[in-house]
């Protein structure tokens, strides 16, 4: 059986994981929760690099695992390349905002980024911007909008200021978008558990997208698995550096889980 790693700086990472269930059945999970230096959006460059080798060493060390899933936008951006170079025979997954499936599927053109400021200021978004800004078959505009304290928001299930916030997102990213804006990327992936608030905020003429199935995928082929090796789904071993019951409350309330976490210090 496969093994195959998984971190996120707290529980966004989780609508990753769901992707990755659904698409790797078969394949045995191990889960990190950084929940004690979350959210990395808000963090330095030399704490995300550190943090993520950190854990991405105790993965190897004790799970000895086939892949790495780096299912934080803000330490794909900052980090995975000095983790593919420490790590040079370890296949390494990332996530970025989903600019490339927004904009081959929006027909206004005009495209909303919801992010943290850390991802939305890395040089890895910036290239991925101008690079799609300047080659797509038809020009395409991105809005981009920092979402500070959302994921915050979010890693603690405070409801009454995830609604807040986005509101206070969704008006800003309006007043800088024109009318005719028709997609929104959820560039953390903390966000797609707020999708359905964010959804009746933007209307039924504004489309979501995220990169949970594209990772799950591109995971696949990195394992060299051309079809499942089970019908059925394992359940994944979760580690928190934060509230281990916060996490597996978490898995239960968004994957359907029921298992527990254990505390990781790391």
């Amino acid at each position: 059986m496969k093994t195959v790693g998984v971190f996120d700086s707290g529980v966004g990472g989780l609508s990753v994981l769901r992707a990755l269930l659904a698409e790797l059945p078969g394949v045995r999970f191990v889960y990190v929760a950084d929940s004690a230096y979350a959210p990395y959006g808000e963090r330095t460059v030399a704490e995300i690099t550190d943090r993520s080798e950190r854990i991405t060493a105790w993965l190897c060390r004790i799970h000895q695992i086939d892949a790495l899933v780096v299912a934080c936008n803000t330490a794909t951006a900052l980090a995975i390349d000095s983790l593919r170079a420490a790590h040079p025979d370890l296949p390494i997954v990332g996530v970025e905002p989903a600019l490339k499936p927004a904009a081959a599927t929006s027909h206004t053109r005009h495209i909303g980024v919801l992010a943290t400021r850390g991802t939305l200021n890395s040089e890895r978004f910036a290239r991925l911007r101008t690079q799609l800004e300047s080659t797509a078959s038809s020009p395409v505009h991105f809005i981009c909008q920092p979402c500070d304290g959302l994921a915050d928001a979010i890693e603690r299930s405070d409801l009454q200021t995830q609604q807040a916030l986005c509101e206070h997102y969704v008006q800003a990213l309006r007043d800088e978008a024109p009318g005719d804006m028709d997609t929104v990327v959820l560039g953390c992936t903390h966000y797609p558990f707020a999708a359905g608030v964010l959804a009746q905020l933007l209307g039924p003429d504004v489309v979501l997208v995220d990169t949970g199935v594209a990772v799950a995928r591109r995971t696949r082929d990195v394992l060299n698995l051309s079809a499942p090796t089970s019908t059925k789904s394992t359940t994944p071993m979760l580690f928190s550096t934060g509230d281990p019951a916060a996490l597996a409350l978490a898995a239960h309330r968004w994957l359907g889980l029921q298992t527990h976490a254990e505390k990781l210090v790391a």
